[in-house]
């Protein structure tokens, strides 16, 4: 891995690092392992030294909750161009607690300093997909929009947005990198400071109608001054049926968004003539509220928290085979653990 950046415990004490920056890596400070644990680096050194480094060896990755597995794809290209054989469950795969997602074979010295780069990606991987596939399922259909971005680093924002929708199934992205590196282009409508900065809910959304191009959904907050019933009629009437949806992103400290608010609006709706305007629902969502308000009428939904702040799915690696013998430490089961739900991706 010489020619890859850090190899050596010289290599990390010759690096020089300007801190005048952003603190966030780089993607060829991430390939050349400077981002890695510096005990992976020592044990390089020390297994040279005794003829070792280059031992075959078997590893096995897992974590001790179910979930969708994903993260795989980074792992891959952080690992291309090693003498190694991966086997893997597919991104999106569902598992369960302590399955075997990855295996791995070759040298130790080809993957094993890389060990806290990949797990990493497993991980937050993993646990973003498992969170946006769990809103996904609660919705039962109903389009789900990941706008988590402004609650992580923008170094690894992209990376979850584009897990939540190729691997989550959330049908839509509002990060501007993330919605592309799906394949897609983002979506999202005018925050609240628009609407406070023009004075009215409806100054705006005529704005917003005169500015935009045709093809862009005509979506609009209405909870910032008014009732949010009065202030989406109000708006539907001045859009004169160019209004698409209407979004309720009601603050905790009005009472959030309820089932009652979101059937009293679409009641509303309904009986002014407005039966096409959608109802879209933000604001701290989880699987059970949007269970609930899904019930209630609730067309699509926005996640941001639940979906990029999940709860940690830690990923273990485990040397399982060293030389062909089996092996692991005290609490481990030596040698390979059979799951035939893995393929080969290497």
């Amino acid at each position: 891995m010489g020619d890859r950046g850090i190899s050596r415990l010289r290599d990390v004490a010759d690096l020089s690092v300007n801190r005048n920056r952003l603190a966030s890596a780089t993607h060829e400070e991430i390939l050349k392992g400077e981002t890695t644990d510096i005990y992976f680096v020592k044990t390089r050194d020390v297994l040279a030294a005794g003829g070792m480094l280059n031992t075959p060896v078997v590893a096995e990755i897992f974590t001790r909750k179910p979930g969708i597995f994903a993260g795989l794809s980074e792992m891959l290209r952080l690992l291309d161009g090693q003498r190694l054989e991966i086997y893997a469950l597919e991104e999106g795969d569902a598992f369960d607690s302590r399955e075997v997602l990855v295996r791995v074979h070759g040298s130790y010295g080809s993957f094993g300093m890389l060990e806290t780069v990949y797990l990493g990606m497993l991980a937050s991987s993993t646990a973003w997909a498992t969170a946006a596939r769990e809103c996904v399922d609660a919705a039962e259909g109903k389009p789900v929009l990941c706008f988590g971005a402004r609650h992580v680093h923008p170094a690894v924002a992209p990376v979850m947005e584009k897990v939540a929708v190729t691997v989550g199934g959330c049908k839509a992205a509002s990060c501007i990198l993330g919605a592309k590196l799906a394949g897609m282009e983002p979506s999202g409508t005018v925050p609240h400071a628009a609407i406070l900065i023009a004075g009215d809910t409806v100054k705006l959304a005529k704005l917003y109608d005169g500015t935009l191009s045709s093809e862009e959904p005509r979506l609009v907050l209405v909870d910032t001054f008014k009732d949010e019933t009065e202030e989406a009629l109000r708006v539907a009437k001045a859009l004169e049926g160019r209004l698409s949806g209407v979004r309720l992103d009601t603050p905790g400290e009005r009472g959030g968004v309820t089932p009652e608010l979101v059937k009293e609006l679409r009641w509303r709706l309904d009986k002014a003539g407005f039966p096409e305007v959608s109802i879209v629902a933000s604001g701290g969502l989880n699987p059970d509220r949007i269970r609930v308000l899904s019930q209630a009428g609730v067309d699509s939904f926005g996640v941001g928290s639940y979906i990029s702040n999940p709860s940690p799915m830690d990923m273990t690696m485990d040397i399982k085979e060293v030389d062909g013998v089996p092996i692991a430490k005290r609490g481990r089961l030596p040698g390979i653990i059979d799951n035939p739900r893995l393929k080969r991706v290497l």
